[in-house]
């Protein structure tokens, strides 16, 4: 049995433990054990650039876009606008997975180009600070579930850890015990901080290289959307329309990320792991089939999308088994679940944190999760 595996049960709050050091190169091994890995995904191609299947997803959300503003035209000041309203917050959220894939640097090989690209999709289209939230995933795919370093464990409105936990008291800590029950509501919420945190971040945080560019797009998006609606439909349904969209837009986005990471291991800070089994271990797949893949924006398949960032979402499907069969030959936990069962193990989590409970599963078998 391989000494780095970890027996882990999504569902309870588990942290990783440092261990004390032990002699030897089990760290240029586990390099090498990626580089292996590696080498079969890039012989198999799947690395390489995907322009044309970029160019025609590009123009379909283009079309979709079109479609949506003809309707809410031609509609008018008519309640069933806010049928349009979801489909406009769902439209932004596949256009934030493809803002996140150029991110990535899967469509251009260009920086300069992949940069200019994020930032007109990220700002102008949905709303985004592109500086604040590259710097803020960066930061997580390089440490995620790291209490201390990874901002998507960060308190909020949600407690993530136990620590954080501790430190609430009064009415902050009756919500919190509560949490769990609030996370879908929470979610409807998520598309209203994203922008607020696109607004602070252009005005005062020092993320954001070219603030007078990105506040120019941001200003034009988050003013000029909500002025369309208002002169398509009035002002009475015009904010009706937003109100939804919003929601819709936070739920949608916030349901395709809370499952991929919640609830699975988190990693003391100053704990070292060696890269394979810290992307794995902390990520958790969607499974579903077609309709799953296209609703998350191939962010379904989560590890293999940690494992390769730069690789094209829609190769993603294909990376699977091979980093499946390769996980499973080296005895390291592969975690996949349904969208269903992952909110429901996110509620969980969230509710244990909540409440402060001891977790009946914690073991200190966990402590094998780290590698040096």
């Amino acid at each position: 049995m391989d000494p780095y595996a970890v027996s882990l049960d999504p569902s309870p709050v588990r942290r990783v433990a440092p261990r004390r050091r032990t002699a030897g190169t089990a760290q240029d091994d586990h390099v090498k054990e990626f580089g292996v890995l590696l080498a079969e995904v890039r012989a198999a191609g799947l690395l390489g650039r995907r322009r044309g299947w970029y160019v025609g997803r590009t123009l379909v959300l283009l079309a979709l876009f079109g479609i949506g503003f003809a309707v809410l035209f031609g509609l008018g000041a008519s309640w069933w606008q806010l049928l349009t309203a979801a489909y406009f917050g769902v439209l932004f959220t596949q256009t934030a997975f493809l803002a996140h894939d150029s991110a990535h640097k899967q469509i251009f090989e260009s920086g300069a180009r992949g940069v200019l690209f994020s930032r007109l999709i990220g700002n102008l289209g949905i709303g985004l600070s592109y500086g604040w939230w590259l710097d803020k995933h960066s930061r997580h795919h390089a440490h995620p579930n790291t209490i201390g370093t990874d901002r998507d464990i960060r308190p909020g409105a949600v407690v993530f850890t136990p620590q954080d936990a501790a430190g609430r008291t009064g009415v902050a800590a009756w919500l919190m015990a509560r949490q769990g029950w609030f996370f879908f509501p929470i979610l409807l919420l998520a598309g209203i901080d994203l922008h607020r945190n696109a607004v602070l971040a252009v005005l005062h945080g020092r993320s954001v290289d070219h603030r007078l560019i990105e506040g120019s797009l941001l200003a034009i998006r988050l003013l000029g959307f909500p002025t369309l609606v208002v002169l398509a439909a009035g002002p009475g349904i015009g904010a009706a329309f937003m109100g939804v969209q919003l929601a819709v837009f936070g739920f949608t986005m916030g349901g395709s990320f809370a499952p991929n990471h919640k609830g699975m291991p988190l990693i003391e800070p100053g704990v070292r792991t060696d890269y394979l089994r810290r992307q794995v271990l902390t990520s958790r797949n969607i499974t579903g089939g077609w309709l799953i893949e296209k609703a998350m924006g191939g962010l379904n398949f989560q590890i293999e999308h940690h494992l390769f960032p730069s690789m094209p979402s829609v190769n993603l499907r294909r990376a699977r088994p091979l980093v499946q069969a390769y996980c499973r030959e080296r005895g390291i936990r592969y975690t996949e679940t349904t969208l269903l069962q992952s909110w429901v193990i996110v509620v969980r989590y969230l509710h244990r944190v909540g409440i402060k409970a001891a977790d009946p599963f914690d073991c200190p078998a966990a402590a094998t999760f780290r590698s040096e």
